[in-house]
């Protein structure tokens, strides 16, 4: 899989109820989720993400309590790929499950401007800024995940699995 889009760039510590803050939690449309999107940090992100794409992050991002509602409101917000220094392991994982592709990559968010052009590919485990002229070398995927994510999620990689038996 390849993905290709603008940086944009968020810190440290980006919790999930900056990410969704919680009042929005009793939503179940993705689309409504989506519209309220980084809106505890950004109010002027989905806007902004329709000519970005990528999220490029620093440490620990999605950190604070598990909620899928998260990862569900950044994919459906137009988020292609979000790379960080690095993820709250079970912001990674629900970000995964819902088909929301995540890199962790060391040296991303000080090597990279807002705006830059990135090319990810996420079976090499890759990520290319065509702006600087620099690659980085990001910390590959299993093969299961590529699968969950280029299926869209888990859901609708359980039901190809259970199709094939």
């Amino acid at each position: 899989m390849i993905i290709e889009g603008k940086a944009l760039k968020y810190g440290d510590n980006v919790d999930t109820d900056l990410i969704l803050p919680g009042k929005y939690l009793t939503l179940t449309d993705p689309q409504e989720l989506a519209s309220h999107a980084m809106e505890g940090l950004d109010p002027e992100f989905n806007a902004k993400i329709k000519d970005f794409g990528i999220l490029v992050v620093g440490r620990n991002f999605g950190c604070g309590s598990s909620r899928e509602h998260a990862p569900l409101a950044l994919k459906h917000a137009g988020v292609k790929c979000v790379l960080a220094e690095s993820f709250a392991r079970i912001f990674f994982r629900n970000a995964v499950c819902v088909g929301l592709p995540v890199l962790e990559c060391q040296g991303i968010s000080s090597q990279t401007s807002e705006g830059d052009l990135l090319v990810v590919n996420l079976a090499e485990g890759q990520v290319e800024n065509r702006t600087r002229n620099v690659t980085f070398k990001a910390k590959p995927l299993p093969d299961f995940f590529l699968k969950i994510l280029k299926l869209g999620g888990l859901m609708p990689y359980i039901d190809s699995q259970l199709r094939e038996d």
